[in-house]
């Protein structure tokens, strides 16, 4: 078997999904700047609209958020949002796109900073870097480098945010050695050329942060004299934001080119009474008659948050006056998408008690309840938000959204594909009002005292005490356990909750493997795919080199210049597949499956330019969808068990009354094909047992099984909805022998007269 190097394996992977993601994304796809400010341990009830204005407005504490109010008022507060229970799992599922039963961090593992991200994934960074996107990353990161306060070291060059397409950043790459705000150096980018990893340690200093008393005006930091000489981190960062975003949107007012930015600060985690070493550290509360009856940790808590606040507005300022001369006429608010988010709810403390910063959530940080993994999750893009999509400026949205859909999201605005087989779905469609918004079935989340899933209102959570169901739209708190109300959906819950890893033994983690079969070879064999190995510094964290199986994220492509086949006669199931052709049109790459067999790709199967899935009676299982790309086919006759996206061409076609079953919906854009051979009385070729959204076009092929008679007409495609149509002129069809055929439409039913 052959075995791939991980900087080989990403360096393949990299030029393979660009190359093929490319023709994915939509001509007219929006690319906006995107500016993500990432706090730490802030629970969901810490933000005006989920609970602090509410608490204003009856004359109670509160911590004042002006810049995030401002935020949620001119864009959109996801009332639904999901983190993850600790840090490490957050910052992996962001990155990547994998939920925790597929990644290394599932927990805060100390392990975590060695191995989490490797080569071979592809995270944000990489993915809007590639997109031709300006990318940076200041503040906590979590992985790459010791914890060693005095004098830390790369511990593993594959995690690091420049190994992973992050070109300017300021961060910390140890979550311990981040437990404190004054760590002597900080991690920074760009760096000298003999640098380890690209990335190299520089004093902690805001030194290099001098600006006039009035830019920005952030209360009390680098220009007050008893401003501590090792700087507060978190201004550090803030500083550097800043500077990247002043420098970006000029570049973009002046070339185009968009810019990616990711704001990860450490506030509010502990340790609070850090904050007590910054001169006037709690000025914004000078007026509050409440503030003085706090608890201590409750108003160092506060003025963190207010802190940050403020740097926020900074930097939003800085969006509608880049060069910060007074002239908003270089604004490029309009067209930057700004997100808010927190890693997990908040933690234990007065501050939770005293200002309800949970939002009456139960549990905390840690936990799988709601009050440690439900999130506050804001939204702002002017240009697109509120005047292109449905959504109003100020509306609260209850859909479910993971921090896992943030990476799919960014890479469609982006205009290129997501990475294979990720757990999050793109947002962009519900953003701007254009394409068809995909939906995700469940979320799953894991914490030390159990793991959930969420489906809809439905949450399962399965712990050492057995299972508990709630409804979560009546039951806001999680008091009331319904489980046995519900057994059926607790068997069925439950077995999802499973099938998605969630109680694999520490160091599970999804693999990546590419097809090295010969033309014809079977993939069913281990001999033909390429062997997983993660290794660094002489520790093996992770090998697979037997048959493909449902943790493997697989890519069978053509690397010459010649068509390819690939077989499967038994069943073969995999996360995510993908097929794809060589660079050469005469590259094609097909997957053959043989009568009655079943290919799953539990998240994906992709069809990207070249690639070629041939049915044959065989079906295909998914929980979400089958996706065909731009120069990609589906052929022949057999089942789709899942959704099926077409972007490029589905052909039903067969010598035997040629046959396609769709058991969910059936999505046909404007850009693809359907074509159908051999339409037949006593059979209709397409079947939907969900909807049917359609457009671009229909083809008919004619030939020596299939005589239409004139005046004759037949049923075409049968589904329990139909919406839209082909953009056939006319909803004329012209067959391959010149037969004129109208295409008539029903609710429920598409036909063809025979002319």
């Amino acid at each position: 078997m052959k075995r791939c190097s991980p900087r080989l394996a990403l360096t393949v992977i990299s030029c393979l999904w660009f190359g093929h993601a490319a023709t994915r994304a939509r001509a007219d796809a929006p690319r906006p700047n995107i500016l993500y400010f990432y706090v730490d341990d802030m629970g969901w009830g810490s933000i005006g609209p989920n609970g602090q204005a509410a608490r204003r407005a009856k004359n109670l504490s509160s911590v004042r958020t002006p810049n995030l109010d401002r935020l949620a008022a001119e864009g959109l507060n996801f009332t639904r949002g999901y983190g993850c229970h600790v840090c490490s799992p957050a910052r992996s599922s962001q990155q990547s796109g994998f939920h925790q039963g597929h990644t290394f961090a599932d927990r805060n593992d100390p392990d975590n900073a060695k191995k989490a991200m490797r080569a071979d994934e592809i995270l944000m960074g990489d993915a809007l870097s590639a997109a031709g996107y300006v990318t940076g990353y200041w503040g906590k990161w979590g992985y790459g480098g010791s914890k060693d306060q005095a004098n830390p070291v790369i511990d593993n060059v594959q995690t690091l945010p420049t190994s992973h397409g992050y070109k300017h950043v300021l961060a910390e790459l140890h979550h311990v050695r981040a437990h404190t705000f004054f760590q002597p150096t900080l991690w920074s980018a760009p760096a000298a050329d003999d640098a380890i990893g690209g990335i190299e340690l520089i004093p902690n200093s805001m030194g290099r942060y001098q600006r006039p008393a009035d830019y920005p005006p952030t209360p009390a930091l680098q220009n007050h004299a008893d401003y501590p000489k090792t700087a507060y981190c978190d201004d550090c960062y803030s500083f550097a934001a800043l500077d990247f975003v002043r420098h970006q949107g000029q570049t973009f007012n002046q070339t185009g080119q968009p810019f990616f930015g990711l704001l990860a600060v450490q506030i509010p985690h502990a340790p609070f009474g850090e904050i007590e070493r910054l001169p006037e550290w709690d000025k914004a509360y000078a007026d509050d008659p409440h503030y003085a009856g706090l608890a201590d940790q409750t108003r160092q808590w506060a003025a963190m948050v207010t802190r940050i606040d403020a740097h926020f507005g900074n930097i939003l300022a800085a969006l509608e006056d880049p060069n910060h001369d007074g002239d908003p006429s270089d604004s490029i608010a309009d067209n930057t998408l700004v997100i808010f988010q927190s890693d997990n709810g908040g933690p234990r403390g007065k501050n939770l008690v005293e200002l309800d910063a949970n939002g009456g959530l139960r549990g905390t940080k840690g936990s799988i309840q709601e009050g440690g993994i439900r999130v506050p999750l804001l939204m702002r893009w002017p240009a697109m938000i509120h005047k292109e999509s449905d959504l109003k400026a100020g509306t609260d949205v209850d859909r479910v959204v993971d921090v896992t859909d943030l990476l799919p999201t960014f890479c469609e605005l982006a205009g290129v594909a997501p990475p294979l087989g990720v757990d999050g779905v793109s947002l962009a469609p519900t953003l701007t009002g254009n394409g068809q918004q995909r939906t995700r079935d469940f979320i799953i989340h894991e914490a030390g005292n159990g793991q959930s899933i969420i489906r809809g209102n439905w949450k399962l959570v399965r712990s050492k005490k057995g299972v508990q169901l709630y409804d979560l739209q009546s039951d806001h708190a999680e008091a009331d356990d319904i489980a046995a109300e519900h057994p059926e959906l607790v068997r069925e819950l439950q077995t999802l909750l499973l099938g998605e890893r969630v109680d694999e033994p520490k160091g599970f983690a999804h693999t990546y493997h590419h097809w090295t079969g010969a033309n014809g070879a079977s993939v069913t064999d281990a001999a033909n795919w390429s062997d997983y190995r993660y290794t660094n510094a002489g520790t093996t964290y992770l090998t697979d080199d037997g048959a493909p199986q449902l943790s493997w994220i697989a890519h069978v492509h053509n690397d010459g210049d010649r068509p390819n086949t690939a077989r499967a006669d038994a069943d073969v199931e995999f996360l995510g597949l993908e097929i794809a052709g060589g660079k050469s049109k005469d590259a094609s790459q097909s997957l053959v499956l043989g009568e009655n067999v079943k290919l799953t790709g539990r998240n994906e199967v992709r069809l990207a330019a070249g690639g070629v899935l041939q049915l044959n009676g065989a079906t295909v299982s998914t929980l979400r969808w089958v996706d065909v790309h731009p120069g990609g086919t589906l052929t022949g006759s057999g089942t789709v068990d899942g959704t099926l996206y077409n972007d490029g061409t589905v052909a039903v076609s067969g010598t035997d009354r040629p046959h396609l079953s769709i058991r969910e919906d059936y999505h046909q854009s404007k850009h693809s094909a359907l074509h159908v051979a051999d339409l037949s009385q006593d059979r209709t070729p397409v079947e939907i047992q969900g909807t049917a959204t359609l457009a671009g076009e229909l083809v008919v092929a004619t030939g020596d099984g299939f005589k239409p008679v004139p005046g004759q007409t037949y049923t075409l495609m049968a589904a329990n909805r139909i919406v839209g149509a082909f953009a056939n002129p006319d909803d004329e069809v012209i067959a391959s022998d010149g037969t004129h055929f109208t295409i008539e439409y029903a609710s429920d039913q598409i036909s063809l007269h025979c002319h």
